[in-house]
């Protein structure tokens, strides 16, 4: 266990375990990145081949993650942390009462933003594919384009989840995402 522990109790460290590999902490910046980018892009022609190949290489990136997720590490499977309504309506309540339940790896309200903009993603990379091959007329290039405000919105829920719970946890998770280390304790998964 002192192999994934670190920090000495007592010592005003908190001791920490590895909970993100560098595959999803790779795949998770390089989502970021892309979808930042496909964003910038989206409405210049002149960057038009530059806006395709990122919704590749996104493409790409979502066919992993729900690999990674069925078959990956322990905090990287979906079954780690893919939890019911019941689970969803309990962490929240326990945000908004500022007594948060704490997960070492990803918390029910955050598994229902990853399963959200996966799919999302997945969607708006579908329907861009689509309108990129004149396969289905202007609605179809709106539904892309509604697609990626709104998972431009869950982004922000995101962002926002990230905040709140780094603020309630006294933890910084966006560091977290970068180390692959968490704060050691609560339930374990």
């Amino acid at each position: 266990m002192s192999a994934i522990l670190h920090g000495q109790p007592g010592a005003g460290e908190p001791r920490t375990v590895k909970v993100w590999d560098i595959l999803v902490r790779l795949f998770h910046w390089s989502f970021a990145a892309c979808f930042a980018l496909a964003w910038l892009t989206a409405e210049s022609e002149r960057f038009r081949d530059v806006h395709v190949a990122l919704g590749y290489t996104m493409a790409g990136l979502v066919a992993f993650r729900l690999l990674w997720g069925l078959v990956g590490t322990r905090h990287a499977r979906f079954a780690s942390f893919v939890r019911g309504p019941a689970a969803v309506a309990r962490y929240l309540r326990s945000l908004l009462a500022g007594r948060p339940e704490h997960h070492v790896g990803h918390n029910p309200a955050g598994a229902v933003a990853i399963v959200l903009m996966l799919a999302t993603a997945a969607a708006a990379i579908a329907t861009g594919w689509a309108t990129y091959n004149d396969l289905g007329g202007e609605w179809l290039e709106e539904a892309h384009e509604f697609l990626a405000g709104l998972l431009l919105a869950l982004v922000g829920v995101h962002l926002a989840g990230v905040a709140v719970a780094s603020w309630l946890h006294r933890e910084n998770l966006v560091r977290a995402m970068l180390t692959g280390r968490k704060a050691a304790g609560g339930d374990g998964a």
